[in-house]
């Protein structure tokens, strides 16, 4: 039951973590209806994320290889494109708020929030920035055009997403539309952005994980977990690439507000 259990949840997780319905928000849900508690559950959510992480590595990794190669040239001092260095170094700078955050507020993020009203409440709260931002954001720009302060404004706006229940790729998005980025290309920058911080998380929670307390069975159900958010996941961002170029958020919106309706009826009758 446990490896059936793993599937679906890296199945949830590949979906959720880039479609804007919020992965960490549909995991502390799953986590309590399906009862699926152990010893190891931050450790195993660490598992799916990383799972999504290299999914995201996969889809962008002509544009990765790309950033790198720019970025080295500038070190060692080679011609470049300024627009394509400014990129880099607006990535880099961008993602700065999620860490620092997400360092000094760790007990607060992997305790305290993870709360199904706190999950209720961002579902609700999130839906009506993309009503709002559908509604009133102008989007032109490519993402060589983000300003500085923009791209910081969207740095921000993912460490929102520490809170479970806000989606990193929903407000990320949303962040990128108020800068007038278009839909699809606002979406190209959050998953870029998310890149380090997801693999960047779990890789410093796995060092902090005892694996002498990892049995061979907790180790299978870790990595089928991962496998099944990787696959999941990549095809979910191919996906949504190609929906954002012409519809708009205002979907996921409503079905956030319809799964918070349906959590508060399912808590407060049980």
């Amino acid at each position: 039951m446990l490896y059936i259990y793993s599937i679906i949840f890296g199945i949830v997780q590949g979906i959720t973590e880039f479609l804007p319905v919020s992965s960490s928000g549909h995991l502390v849900i799953l986590h309590n209806i399906l009862n699926f508690n152990f010893e190891q559950n931050l450790a195993f959510d660490v598992a799916l994320h990383l799972g999504t992480g290299f999914a995201l590595i996969i889809y962008f990794w002509q544009d990765l290889k790309k950033y790198f190669i720019v970025f080295f040239k500038f070190i060692f001092k080679e011609k470049v494109e300024k627009a394509e260095i400014d990129l880099v170094f607006k990535l880099i700078v961008a993602t700065m708020p999620a860490v620092i955050i997400g360092i000094f507020l760790e007990n607060i993020i992997d305790n305290a929030l993870r709360s199904v009203w706190i999950v209720i409440s961002m579902l609700i709260a999130i839906s009506i920035v993309f009503f709002v931002v559908e509604k009133y954001s102008k989007r032109n720009k490519q993402i060589q055009e983000l300003s500085w302060g923009q791209a910081i404004l969207i740095g921000f706006s993912q460490a929102l997403a520490l809170v479970p229940g806000v989606s990193r790729s929903g407000i990320t998005i949303s962040a990128g539309m108020v800068s007038k980025l278009k839909r699809a290309e606002s979406a190209r920058f959050a998953f870029l952005l998310g890149i380090p911080i997801i693999l960047g998380a779990g890789f410093y929670k796995i060092f902090k994980l005892d694996f002498t307390e990892f049995d061979s069975e907790l180790t299978w159900i870790f990595y089928i977990g991962f496998i099944s958010s990787f696959i999941t996941g990549y095809l979910v961002i191919r996906f949504l690439m190609r929906f954002l170029t012409k519809h708009k958020l205002n979907i996921f919106a409503w079905y956030r507000i319809g799964l918070a309706v349906i959590l508060i009826i399912y808590f407060v009758v049980r």
